[in-house]
């Protein structure tokens, strides 16, 4: 656990790229140094709304939006988070407009964690788009066509076998990490084979996390 407490740590708080994500990283960066000018000491909403607009210019500097039309007619599914849509034969497109999150650096952690546990079903950012005012990310994803219901029991073992332990509903709780990994119901990981795949994670940080490891 402290090998990967540290190579987490250096995910989050490092300033290198990390292979596939180094777009994800580097929106990451970037609004990791929003977090250092004390922006998040503001009351919520203002805060989270002056990060859209700053997240806005960075995107328009650094050519980071979607261009692409996304089509209704390639609507698949969609939650409280997010829309999903057909991209290709592989992969689907979502888009998330981090609202399960007090920030964009917390949604963009919690991708770069997802990546680090799950590279089966790793995120890759496309870039940027706003739709109806609203400041969404748009994330590339391989298709997972699932061939059984994922059996909760068998998440939970599993997950328990890596220190995550279950305490309410589909929440998890890895004390060691400092993480959270919450809302893994039978819609967020899939059984393809036999073979679990997480595809829609919820990870959130906790103080501990940022503590040296023992």
């Amino acid at each position: 656990m402290k090998n990967i407490k540290n190579e987490l740590q250096n995910i989050i708080i490092g300033d290198g790229s990390i292979g596939s994500t180094s777009q994800l990283k580097k929106v990451q960066n970037f609004l990791r140094r929003n977090e250092k000018t004390g922006l998040r000491s503001k009351e919520q909403k203002h805060f989270k709304s002056e990060e859209k607009v700053n997240l806005i210019n960075f995107a328009i500097k650094e050519d980071l939006f979607y261009s692409a039309e996304i089509s209704e007619d390639k609507f698949i599914s969609a939650g409280a988070e997010q829309r999903v849509y057909y991209y290709d034969d592989f992969h689907v497109i979502k888009i998330n407009d981090s609202i399960f999150y007090e920030s964009w650096f917390d949604y963009f952690n919690s991708l770069l964690i997802h990546n680090y546990f799950f590279k089966s079903s790793a995120y890759e950012l496309l870039g940027f788009k706003v739709i109806n005012e609203i400041l969404y990310a748009v994330i590339k994803q391989e298709f997972i066509k699932s061939t059984e219901v994922a059996d909760l029991n068998v998440v939970k073992q599993f997950l328990s076998y890596n220190l995550f332990e279950n305490n309410r509903n589909h929440d998890y709780v890895n004390r060691s990490l400092g993480i959270l990994l919450e809302d893994l119901h039978d819609e967020n990981v899939l059984s393809k084979d036999g073979i679990l795949y997480f595809i829609d994670t919820i990870f959130y940080l906790t103080p501990e996390f940022f503590a040296e490891s023992n």
